[in-house]
């Protein structure tokens, strides 16, 4: 799951990314049931490492500290177990439930928060019993174990491990996304003061995290080492070379020996808060394929180039993402246009869009709501390719001033057969869309999978309605 379909299903749930083959049809179309494998496989593979992250906390706890394993030690591994476990479930509330935002104290509402090693006998028995817990009661149970992880973690690690092994930053910077979920802005605020100064530059103080000077720095050959990553997941030549649903496999241009499959949708492209001479529309950060042996033409990115390995790390959390999770808490609870939010917005924004006239000032909002506004929108060109276009689609799916679509907005149609001439950077260009999903409507969520009702009969009883 988190090798490369937390990214793809993502995406493919969003509007911002196109689809030129069925590969992810069922996703995009929004066609899933009970057995379909992507969801299924979605949730069978979180729960997976939830149970092998509680496996070794239950191992640890039997541990007697020694010089060759000290309770330090021990500390830190439960604490990598317990922001993975925390990580996972996250994700699986983000598709299975509805958002926080939407009765979350409601029976039933949220998923299964397992804390317990399944490994057998009464384990397995009673795993089988356990029902859902309240969307509520597992955002505390996810706060809970990031506190945690937050305590126990290294500031840092070296290498390569910075980026792919659980910091403190790490916890820290996912706590500031799981805030921004709640709509707990004071929280996320006092979260991310933690790694982010008060003023420009902003470099970490954990962690010494800072944005990179290009907008696709930490991408290609930095992958695996700079600044801004805070967290990914490790993949490798050894592991990876031969998963045709590696991202480098998905998002490359068929002109760059990638299958051209999930390209940007013109419904990004084509925005207004995404001008033309933005960096991240450049050459260095787009390949471009035309119709014919390239496929269905199109533009697509350049963040995932290995195509021959696919051994790029699967990002979860950069700094620029805690960036805009600070600048948008700051701006929701400030009664005018707040410098320090506007600061933020610009250094995430401003090293891709280097066009003054392009660029914002205080004088381009005439209130906080604009800013708002603003700092939201560019979370959609900033992450594209990085699966959080459904997250925030979610979050936001019953925001009174900030509502996304009503429900799963409408996407650029499969049968397109040439997207190429669809990049005109004008919003009103218009085009065959697949149908949107409103939020009422029972595909808003994932259904749990008929397997696990088959052999849970608690979790029978609280299949998402409609399925």
């Amino acid at each position: 799951t988190f090798g490369a379909a937390h990214i793809e299903q993502g995406d493919m749930r969003g509007e911002d990314m196109a689809l030129a083959a069925t590969f992810y049809g069922i996703t995009y179309q929004n066609n899933y049931d009970p057995t379909q494998p992507n969801n299924v496989y979605y949730w069978q593979n979180a729960y997976a490492m939830i149970n092998r992250a509680n496996i070794v906390i239950a191992g640890l706890k039997t541990v007697q500290p020694s010089t060759a394993l000290t309770q330090a030690q021990i500390d830190v591994y439960e604490a990598e177990c317990r922001l993975l476990r925390a990580m996972a479930h996250h994700y699986l509330l983000v598709n299975f439930s509805r958002p926080y935002s939407d009765n979350p104290t409601a029976a039933a509402g949220g998923v299964p928060y397992r804390t317990t090693a399944v490994t057998g006998g009464a384990s397995v028995d009673e795993a089988l019993k356990q029902g859902r817990n309240t969307v509520a009661e597992c955002y505390d149970k996810i706060i809970e174990d990031l506190n945690y992880a937050e305590e126990k973690l290294p500031d840092t690690r070296t290498g390569n491990l910075k980026i792919t092994r659980a910091t403190k930053g790490a916890a820290i910077a996912l706590k500031t996304r799981v805030r921004l979920h709640q709509n707990n802005w004071a929280e996320v605020i006092k979260e991310a003061n933690k790694l982010v100064p008060t003023a420009a530059p902003f470099t970490s103080p954990v962690g010494a995290y800072a944005l990179t000077a290009s907008p696709l720095g930490a991408f290609g050959s930095a992958n695996k080492s700079n600044s801004e990553s805070i967290f990914s997941m490790e993949n490798n030549d050894v592991d990876n070379a031969g998963t045709n649903g590696a991202m480098a496999a998905m998002y490359s241009a068929v002109s760059t020996n990638g299958r051209g499959i999930v390209l940007i949708s013109p419904i990004l492209w084509n925005q207004p808060f995404f001008p033309a001479g933005d960096l991240r529309k450049a050459a260095s950060a787009i390949a471009q394929d035309t119709p014919g042996s390239a496929g269905k033409g199109g533009n697509f990115t350049r963040k995932y180039p290995d195509v021959t390995t696919r051994s790029e790390n699967a990002p979860i959390i950069r700094y620029a993402e805690v960036l805009l999770n600070l600048a948008e808490a700051i701006a929701r609870t400030s009664t005018g246009v707040d410098t320090r939010a506007l600061a933020l917005l610009s250094a995430v924004r401003n090293r891709a869009v280097q066009t003054p006239a392009d660029q914002y000032t205080a004088a381009s909002f005439a209130t906080n709501k604009d800013l708002v506004r603003a700092i939201i929108n560019e979370r959609r060109p900033e992450f594209l390719a990085e699966g959080l276009r459904w997250h925030d689609i979610h979050r936001l799916a019953q925001d009174a001033d900030f509502k996304q679509a009503d429900g799963i907005p409408s996407k650029a149609a499969i049968a397109i057969s040439n997207f190429a001439p669809l990049y005109t950077n004008n919003s009103t260009t218009t085009f065959t869309r697949e149908p949107a999903v409103p939020y009422s409507d029972f595909r808003f969520l994932w259904p749990i999978p008929a397997e696990e009702l088959i052999n849970n009969p608690t979790l029978a009883k609280q299949q998402n309605p409609g399925y």
